[in-house]
C-alpha cells in the first residue's frame, strides 16, 4: 500500500506535525505500507489561489502541467492522509486551495449527465487528522457537523473515495488535552492498517 500524506500547518512545532510524525513512524512499522510520501503544502510553497483568465481556463485544470506532478502523488496513492487543524469550523484554506485544484473534472471525478458524476478515484481510501482548540463536540452539536460533511460527502465521495476514517481530536490547547493518548491512538492505527 502507497500512502500520501497531505500535512497542511505552517508550523513544525505545532501539534499537528507530531500527529505527521506518528503517521510515518506508525507506518514505517507496518509490512502492509510499502511507501509513504509526505507532501507538506506550506513547505512546498503550493500557490492555494485559483487562476481562471481568457489564458487558463477551468475545464483544462486537469492538465494544468503546474499540477502534474501533484497529480501523479494521488494516482500513486492507495491511501490519501490529511493532517491539518481545523480553523473556524474547516480545514485551513491552504488546504482547501489544494483540494479546488487537484479534484478537478477529468481528473478526480467525471460529469456524465446523472445527479451525481462518476468518482475517478475509485478503489482509494482516505484518513483526516485533525485537531482543534475546542471540545471534540464543538462540530458535531454547534456546527452540524459540517467538517466531516464536507471532506466525507462533499469531497471524497464525489470523487469515488468510499472509505473515509476520521480521527479529530477537540481540546487540544488544553493541558488536559490527553495529547500522548491521542497520538498513540494514530500511530497504532497506522501500524496495524491493512489496506
Amino acid at each position: 500500500m502507497n500512502v500520501l500524506t497531505i500535512y497542511t500547518h505552517p508550523n513544525h512545532r505545532s501539534l499537528s506535525y507530531a500527529f505527521l510524525q506518528k503517521v510515518i513512524l506508525g507506518s514505517s512499522e507496518n509490512a502492509h505500507i510499502t511507501e509513504v510520501q509526505v507532501l507538506d503544502l506550506y513547505e512546498e510553497g503550493f500557490d492555494p489561489v485559483l487562476v481562471f483568465n481568457e489564458n487558463k481556463r477551468r475545464r483544462d485544470m486537469h492538465i494544468d502541467p503546474k499540477l502534474e506532478k501533484y497529480r501523479e502523488q494521488i494516482r500513486w496513492a492507495d491511501k490519501i492522509v490529511f493532517v491539518y487543524p481545523i480553523w473556524w469550523g474547516r480545514p485551513p484554506a491552504m488546504l482547501l486551495g489544494y483540494i479546488d485544484q487537484m479534484f478537478a473534472s477529468n481528473f478526480a471525478y467525471r460529469d456524465n449527465g446523472g445527479l451525481l458524476p462518476e468518482g475517478l478515484l475509485k478503489g482509494k481510501s482516505a484518513v483526516c487528522i485533525s485537531t482543534m482548540k475546542g471540545p471534540a463536540l464543538y462540530p458535531l452539536y454547534w456546527l452540524g457537523n459540517a467538517h466531516k460533511i464536507l471532506m466525507r460527502k462533499a469531497l471524497l465521495q464525489y470523487v469515488g473515495i468510499r472509505k473515509v476514517k476520521f480521527f479529530e481530536f477537540g481540546s487540544m490547547e488544553s493541558p488536559k488535552g490527553r495529547h500522548e493518548k491521542k497520538l498513540n491512538q494514530v500511530y497504532q492505527y497506522f501500524k496495524a492498517i491493512a489496506q
